[in-house]
């Protein structure tokens, strides 16, 4: 999932605390929500239900993947690592969507067992009200984690939002499955675990996916590289700009672009005009370093 971001000046120690702080409200809301859901579905025979306790008990793992990160990625650079350790997310949305995907074919294996070996007793209709109030807990927790994600310009923690969101149609999928087999459909509750699991998978596989080409040095978007050219071409005494490439470094860009410049003007004339591109771009965009090459034309 590629996120372009408006420009923002939201220092390291912003995003950071914003993301502990979500990132805790999230652990509150999943730790009360799989403790009720897993207990209900047992009492209620619900298969549906537990798998969706279980999808909450998953993103408590994703909440400490996410803080782990967000106390590595804001480092500084070091001998080891010179462009800082912003990757350290994107390894983090790496591992958040592995998991997700195994987790996710666990739960749909199982379900695909119950539907061949259905159970003849109907759920319990108090397990409906746990779902729908679920349901309500996870919506509400995806508006709050992505308003807060989408202001300090965080992938990582727009990732972990849109991963309660799909917890919260999880919920849903759910519900409707348990009020199946509570009106007579035993076979639903099952379908219902079967469909979250599949959910799981495919959520888990996005994150993985877009971690994985962001790994590979995956360019900034189509927007970002045309802004970015932009503003180097319009900075005074650039002549032209050519062989421009850009890689992602976590939420960051990093590029490298050759830059003309009139063959009389001198070293330092050349240097400040390089310079001052460098900076204009750094200034209006997420962008952690411009390496330019100045070519005499």
């Amino acid at each position: 999932m590629q996120q372009v971001f408006e420009h923002d000046d939201s220092p390291p120690e912003a995003r950071q605390q914003a993301a502990r702080k979500t990132t805790l409200v999230s652990v509150v809301v999943n730790v009360l929500l799989s403790t009720v859901q897993v207990l209900v579905g047992m009492l209620t025979s619900s298969a549906g239900l537990i798998a969706d306790g279980i999808h909450s008990l998953t993103d408590l793992a994703a909440d400490f993947i996410v803080l782990l990160a967000n106390r590595h990625s804001s480092k500084d650079a070091d001998e080891d690592h010179q462009y800082g350790h912003q990757r350290y997310e994107t390894a983090a949305s790496l591992f958040l969507g592995l998991s997700l995907v195994a987790v996710g074919t666990g739960i749909a294996w199982s379900a695909a067992i119950k539907i061949m070996h259905p159970q003849t007793a109907p759920v319990q209709f108090a397990a409906f009200y746990v779902a729908l109030f679920a349901l309500v807990a996870k919506e509400l927790l995806f508006r709050y984690m992505l308003m807060v994600a989408e202001r300090v310009r965080s992938s990582m923690l727009i990732a972990n939002a849109w991963h309660a969101r799909a917890d919260a149609a999880s919920s849903l999928v759910v519900a409707l499955g348990i009020l199946g087999s509570a009106l007579g459909h035993p076979t639903l509750d099952a379908v219902s675990a079967l469909i979250v699991g599949l959910m799981i998978c495919k959520t888990g596989a996005g994150f993985a996916w877009d971690a994985l080409h962001d790994l590979m040095d995956r360019a900034a978007s189509a927007e970002e590289y045309q802004r970015i050219s932009e503003i180097i071409a319009s900075t005074p005494g650039v002549l032209g700009v050519h062989d421009l490439r850009t890689r992602k470094m976590g939420d960051l860009i990093i590029v490298d672009v050759h830059i003309e410049v009139n063959a009389n003007a001198t070293v330092r004339q050349g240097h400040d005009i390089g310079l001052q591109a460098a900076n204009r771009v750094k200034a209006e965009l997420p962008v952690l370093d411009v390496m330019t090459h100045i070519d005499p034309v």
